[in-house]
Parts: structure tokens; sequence; C-alpha cells
């Protein structure tokens, strides 16, 4: 195993253990808390350059191996964290549900002031990380990826454009706002090098095009 990687997988674990641990010291989200910065492009074509190129595998696959969400604090889940973070003026009941607050969603413009038309979108789908070196984390690694708060990973976004997307890669899908192309695939690239999962030839060369022009 290349050294590189050796280091990657030896942070992606100490990053695991830091998220199940977080779940016992968070105090609850807080409306100053800000959408994770993706990398530059600089940097997330260099990332880009450094990850493996292979066909990808959905076999096995089943949305219940990634557990979402995962209990925050008290009764705040990583929805209703993501909900808080994302939106503008939330407020929440004491079950933590948002009741009241306005979010804008960055696939497509809209501005909603209803929770219940937000869906949170994992940037990197579930499916597609399974596809892509996911299969063979274990369940408590595959619970970090789908609840992480840390990497631009989660986002509140319109639940029918989330929808849309499902769990296609950037090769067969991008945001209806053309915009927040550049943040998407800079976004995408961190979290796949990040925890160290393959892309695939296709998803590449449009990673590398909307990066070119970034």
């Amino acid at each position: 195993m290349p050294k590189v990687y050796a280091r990657r997988r030896l942070s992606i674990l100490a990053a695991f253990t830091g998220l199940i641990a977080m779940a016992g010291v968070f105090n609850g989200p807080t409306a100053s808390a800000a959408l994770p910065t993706p990398v530059s492009a600089a940097t997330a074509r260099t990332y880009l350059a450094s990850l493996d190129v292979a066909t990808e595998s959905r076999t096995g696959y089943d949305r219940d191996l990634f557990p979402t969400w995962i209990t925050i604090s008290g009764t705040c889940n990583t929805r209703e964290y993501v909900l808080k973070r994302d939106g503008t003026n939330v407020v929440t009941n004491s079950a933590c549900t948002a009741t009241s607050g306005s979010w804008y969603s960055v696939y497509d413009g809209a501005t909603w002031t209803a929770a219940s038309d937000l869906d949170i979108d994992h940037l990197v789908p579930l499916a597609e990380a399974w596809d892509s070196g996911a299969s063979a984390w274990t369940t408590a690694q595959r619970q970090a990826f789908a609840n992480d708060v840390t990497r631009p990973q989660l986002i509140a976004v319109t639940d029918n454009v989330n929808q849309s997307k499902s769990d296609q890669d950037p090769a067969e899908w991008m945001p209806p706002l053309t915009s927040y192309a550049c943040t998407y695939v800079r976004a995408w690239v961190q979290v796949k090098y990040y925890y160290d999962l393959s892309v695939d030839s296709a998803e590449k060369s449009k990673l590398s095009s909307v990066l070119s022009g970034c």
C-alpha cells in the first residue's frame, strides 16, 4: 500500500472515531454554523489526479447499510443540525424540529420557508460511495460517512431537485444552478479524496472539465 494512502486511511479512521465521539459532546446546532467550504479548485485538481480510476459495482448495496440520521445531542439528529446550519432565523421546538425559518437551496436558487420542502443531500450519494469503495467499510464507518457534517457532504436543498439527482455522479447530473458547478465539483472531489473513494472514467472526465473552468 503506498504510504500516502496509508496515511490517509489512518486519518479517515481517526475522523470516524471523532465523529462518533462528537455525538456525546455536541451541545446542539447553532445559527452561526456555516456550510463547510470546499477546497480550492487548484487543490481539487491535485486531489482528482491522485484518485484511483475504477469501474463501479453496486453489488450488495442497501441504503440501510448507511445508518441515518444519528442523534447529535438530546433530540437533535443530523438532519436537524444541517437544517439549522443552512437556514436563516431557524426556530426549533422541544423535539428539535424546525418550525420556522428560511432556506436558500444552492442547487436551484429557490428559497423555502417550510423545512418539509428541503431534503438533506448527501453530495456524494451513499450508493455512489458504495460503488467507489465503501462496500469494504464497517457499518460504523458508513454511518460516520452518512452523517459527516465536517466535510462539505451534507447540504439542505430543494427536495424534488435532490430526488432528481438520486444517486448520480457529476457525469450524469449537475445542479441546475450552473453558477454552483465549481463549488459542487470541488466539494465532490474533496469528499472522495478524504474517504479514499475511487472515480470512474466518465466521472473523472466531467470533474476535470468543470474544474478546468473554475
